[in-house]
């Protein structure tokens, strides 16, 4: 088991998905876990109980992501109730799909202004104390869409590209001050955002394993990208997608 023991953990889009995947695998293993959420707050709770049922505190915080003075005053909080931050992971994330041609320009910012700017928000309210610290785990969630693109989502396959190349500066710039920052890209995993995927989807056929990956896939990496064990890699993107984009 690696060990998490006293470490604090926060998580954007939390609540469900590959979030609570992350935040319950980093909680077993002794983090204690800010659930930070947007939407309806009963998943946050039901996250929050899970945590609480493995022996570790967490709280859930409500904070749109794109608000640059509500993500403050939200690390201020996390700070001030669980302790200053150690891991941070961006997952909020969401997509707005359409044909270049057809696309709303408000669906295109809204995407960005989530998957990028929010991740971006997050960092630099964090900044400071892992500087402070001179310790930090960033662990920003990109996509093969970001690595290969994706035919109906330029905006998205966009801000996850954008999380690379944000995530390589700011590797570059606090790795002097022992802090790592690094990306994970899933491919296809079984999430409410893949439920209308069919096993016979082009793509999916061109997976090498012929298989989804599970949450549990990816929160397996992101545990080992937040322990000491990754403490010497930093500015990586590591693909969780059954080999699609080799």
């Amino acid at each position: 088991m690696l060990n998490l023991e006293g470490k604090i953990a926060l998580i954007t889009g939390g609540s469900q998905g590959l979030g609570k995947a992350i935040a319950l695998k980093l909680a077993q293993n002794g983090a204690d876990i800010a659930v930070i959420y947007v939407g309806p707050e009963e998943p946050a709770l039901e996250t929050c109980r899970e945590i609480e049922a493995l022996g570790r505190k967490t709280k859930a915080y409500f904070c749109d992501v794109r608000d640059e003075k509500a993500v403050v005053e939200t690390v201020k909080a996390v700070s001030s109730e669980l302790g200053k931050t150690d891991i941070l992971v961006n997952n909020a994330g969401v997509t707005r799909d359409n044909l270049m041609i057809s696309m709303k320009d408000e669906d295109y910012d809204m995407v960005l202004d989530i998957n990028l700017k929010g991740a971006f928000h997050m960092i630099r309210a964090c900044y400071r104390d892992f500087m402070k610290k001179r310790y930090g785990k960033i662990i920003n969630i990109s996509s093969i869409a970001g690595l290969i693109g994706n035919a109906g989502q330029v905006n998205y396959a966009a801000s996850k590209a954008g999380l690379i190349g944000m995530s390589k500066s700011v590797a570059r710039e606090l790795a002097g001050r022992g802090i790592c920052c690094n990306c994970i890209a899933p491919g296809f995993i079984e999430t409410a955002m893949t439920k209308d995927i069919s096993s016979d989807n082009p793509l999916l056929m061109q997976v090498p394993m012929k298989k989804m990956g599970t949450a549990e896939d990816v929160a397996n990496v992101a545990l080992f990208l937040a322990s000491p064990e990754s403490d010497y890699i930093t500015g990586e993107t590591i693909r969780v997608d059954g080999g699609l984009a080799i």
